[in-house]
């Protein structure tokens, strides 16, 4: 699996414009508010050296690196949770991602308007979090009316649900998105998960700012409060610049750009390893024969269910997985070293996989 990333915010705030320096898709862009009304959709292959070094080590027939897909989604606009500026639509569009990508706008430039007649990334902020909050307050209600009277009954399942539709409300009534409730059990979080609530998704917010030297301004701080209490993450890009870069045909030439603008890293980099970490994800690789191939799967997934990654077959018919570590590829030069050197494990249904494994697996269908 990759993972599929929803770009949200207010309009103007250089949503296509990021889409477009992440995806090289060529998204529309303009100065005017619902450039994009159905979301452009684009998806990248994730950079890993990890996997450059395993090709060069492992011979195959072609390299296949993992992929995550960016979603841009219309501009959200106060009374969106209401139907206002197609909201409705949109709300429908964010509840399909794994991930909400938040572009906040950090730049002043009085040549690129805003909705609001003013520069305030915090109430940004403010006006898509409490559109996605009533939102799922509506959503909690409706459900709520459905299951009263069967938890009145006694239902054991039905009064769990009651009492997490509770604190939810409690919660987002406070102000606080659905993703800081505190579950104590499994069943819970498996139904928290069933409601598909907008603010349950993670949330990154990416700093969209217009030079390399505003890194840290005032608005970037604020955002940055805003993210250490949610336990969200952040990323600073400058977005225009972003784009300027990738219109460089020549890598040299782009990397030497990249360099004199004191860029250490490209936008996409930041954002997958940003988007990585929020969503717990890692990477494994299985290799040699007709592929060297990179998968990402969750962090705490089981060995059968990483081969599931791969195809439904290998999950089904799970019977062990063969397994050594990039790092010892890396070390011994080749997979025949790394069985000589006794690092090859069997591993059986209970094994989690770490990030950089490499592995076989034996199935029977």
């Amino acid at each position: 699996m990759g993972f599929h990333c929803g770009l949200v915010g207010l309009p103007n705030v250089g949503k296509s414009t990021i889409f477009n320096a992440l995806t090289q898709a060529g998204a529309e862009s303009g100065n005017y508010a619902f450039t994009t009304i159905e979301p452009n959709t684009g998806v990248v292959a994730v950079p890993d050296p990890r996997l450059d070094a395993i090709a060069r080590l492992i011979p195959a027939d072609k390299t296949v690196y993992t992929t995550l897909t960016f979603v841009d989604i219309a501009g959200l606009v106060k009374g969106a949770s209401r139907g206002e500026g197609l909201g409705n639509k949109f709300l429908g569009h964010i509840r399909e991602v794994d991930a909400i990508a938040h572009i906040v706008r950090c730049f002043e430039d009085s040549n690129i308007p805003h909705v609001e007649n003013r520069i305030d990334a915090a109430g940004d902020i403010e006006v898509i979090q409490t559109e996605l909050m009533i939102a799922d307050m509506e959503s909690l209600e409706r459900r709520k009316v459905k299951i009263e009277k069967l938890a009145k009954s006694g239902n054991a399942e039905a009064r769990m649900q009651i009492d997490v539709l509770g604190r939810l409300s409690a919660l987002l009534d406070g102000g606080q998105p659905a993703r800081m409730l505190k579950v104590s059990r499994d069943e819970e979080a498996r139904y928290v998960k069933s409601l598909n609530l907008l603010t349950v998704k993670p949330v990154l917010y990416v700093c969209n700012i217009a030079d390399p030297g505003e890194a840290g301004n005032a608005h970037i701080q604020a955002v940055e409060a805003r993210a250490r209490n949610e336990g969200a993450g952040i990323v600073v890009l400058v977005g225009k610049l972003e784009n300027e870069i990738l219109e460089i045909d020549d890598p040299d030439e782009r990397r030497a750009f990249q360099e004199e603008m004191g860029l250490e890293e490209t936008g996409l980099s930041k954002m997958i390893r940003a988007g990585y970490d929020l969503l717990d994800l890692i990477t494994f690789f299985t290799v040699g024969g007709k592929e060297n191939r990179a998968w990402t799967v969750r962090q705490g997934t089981r060995a059968p269910q990483a081969a599931g990654a791969i195809h439904s077959d290998f999950e089904k018919g799970f019977i062990r997985a063969e397994i050594y570590h990039y790092d010892d590829l890396v070390e011994l030069k080749s997979e025949q070293a790394v069985k000589e050197a006794g690092r090859l494990r069997v591993e059986g249904k209970d094994y989690l996989f770490r990030d950089g494994d490499i592995a076989h697996f034996r199935f029977n269908v």
